[in-house]
């Protein structure tokens, strides 16, 4: 296909694939889905080999937020039955991180519900930060803590941090039909902050509330221009009692097309595999492996994610290798640029090993979550369970942009009762 052997050409030399290319790949049928992973797969492995970077993340606050994101269990007004406690203590969220390091994350990913953090709030973080370096000395902590106001971002930066989660989420033209409380120029400034402050940047994007294809190429490109190190790719878990619950929009082979465009449009980047992929890309995830190469660990925000032995399985048996903790994340261009910048713990790394790794949110998940005004970052969809009534928040965000992905499967979207914040041993 000319359009694929375009692609790869382009993202091997790092040039940008044209928005029409973009929309093209979103479009391919399901016949041409294993040559489309297989393109994509090339310019994967050209910078990133075979190796996957595992992340993981902490709850240090769930629920109770006060902003409107739609998507979000832990927003304002949400019904979603989601675990809900105040800042974990330093010596918790570091005991938390252990879990994950021990299971081979080199990222720990710090997630707190809220529009954004208070003066106190950086202190908190900062402790907890120093009481992971002193236990784990060399791991990755990215902090993803919502709007960042002037200052925040180099007082964690001199804590320790070493990334910042900040997901753009849609396009600009639709963000105000999922959020209401806050704006995509809002989060666009806290992004560019972090980068100004020496940390690497981690943002990303959510699939499957609804947007169209040209929604999804906006969101990609707009961070193509924002340049971050990371690019977690959430799919919507349809959390009952959030405004998005019946929004099923997604088929495994629509997510595999969506992350392929994301490899195309950012060929050099972290691209983490976050929040949604057990629900939406169930037994085809080891395909995505092909595509992104880094995932979470684990357990997300609010949601539970597969056995982490699964995670470790999955990758050996798909002919992929855990990233080790002496390996660089990206490639030497990006890591030079970022080490230039400071992002301290980065050792260098062959032309094809990466630097910086991610810059960072769960819900995720960089973290693995949808992200909210502080919510979310790459990894698991947080929000809060109760609480006043949001301002009306429009369900669908664009035209339907694929075939309906089938029944809700409700029966794989489980709410997080385990680890952080709770007596129960951690999923890592």
């Amino acid at each position: 296909m000319d359009l694929l052997n375009t692609l790869v050409d382009k993202g091997l030399r790092r040039e940008l694939p044209t928005r029409e290319e973009a929309l093209a790949v979103l479009a391919t049928s399901d016949d041409d889905l294993l040559d489309v992973v297989a393109a994509a797969g090339k310019v994967r492995r050209q910078w990133f080999g075979r190796r996957v970077k595992l992340n993981y993340l902490v709850n240090l606050k769930s629920g109770l937020c006060p902003e409107d994101c739609s998507y979000c269990s832990q927003r304002l007004g949400s019904k979603a039955g989601i675990l809900k406690y105040t800042w974990l203590k330093p010596d918790e969220a570091s005991k938390a991180a252990a879990a994950g390091v021990a299971g081979g994350a080199k990222r720990v990913c710090l997630v707190a519900s809220g529009r954004g953090p208070t003066d106190r709030d950086v202190d908190r973080v900062s402790k907890t930060i120093e009481a992971i370096k002193e236990r784990h000395e060399g791991v990755e902590v990215c902090a993803c803590l919502g709007l960042l106001s002037d200052g925040q971002a180099d007082r964690l930066r001199e804590a320790g941090a070493d990334a910042y989660n900040h997901n753009l989420n849609t396009s600009e033209e639709t963000y105000g039909a999922i959020t209401t409380t806050h704006t995509y120029a809002d989060r666009v400034e806290t992004v560019q902050q972090a980068q100004a402050a020496g940390l690497s940047a981690c943002s990303g994007l959510i699939a499957g509330m609804g947007e169209s294809d040209k929604d999804l190429v906006d969101v990609v490109f707009a961070l193509r221009d924002l340049d971050p190190d990371s690019v977690p790719v959430n799919f919507l878990i349809p959390f009952e009692g959030t405004p998005l619950a019946k929004e099923w929009n997604l088929t495994p082979q629509r997510c595999l097309r969506i992350l392929a465009m994301v490899r195309f449009v950012c060929p050099d980047v972290e691209v983490r595999l976050a929040g949604g992929r057990e629900v939406h890309l169930r037994s085809m995830q080891p395909l995505a492996l092909h595509l992104v190469n880094s995932i979470f660990l684990g357990d997300y925000l609010t949601s539970e994610g597969q056995a982490g032995q699964a995670d470790l399985d999955m990758i050996a048996d798909a002919g992929f290798e855990v990233e080790g903790a002496g390996t660089t994340t990206l490639p030497r261009h990006r890591a030079d640029a970022l080490t230039g910048g400071g992002c301290g713990s980065q050792a260098s790394a062959p032309e094809q090993a990466g630097g910086c790794g991610s810059h960072e949110a769960a819900g995720g998940g960089g973290c693995g979550s949808h992200g909210g005004g502080g919510c979310g970052p790459c990894g698991g969809h947080a929000a809060v369970a109760g609480g006043e009534e949001s301002a009306p928040v429009t369900e669908t965000v664009g035209a339907p942009a694929a075939p309906a992905g089938g029944p809700a499967r409700t029966d794989l979207v489980a709410v997080r009762r385990r680890g952080a914040g709770t007596d129960l041993a951690p999923n890592a």
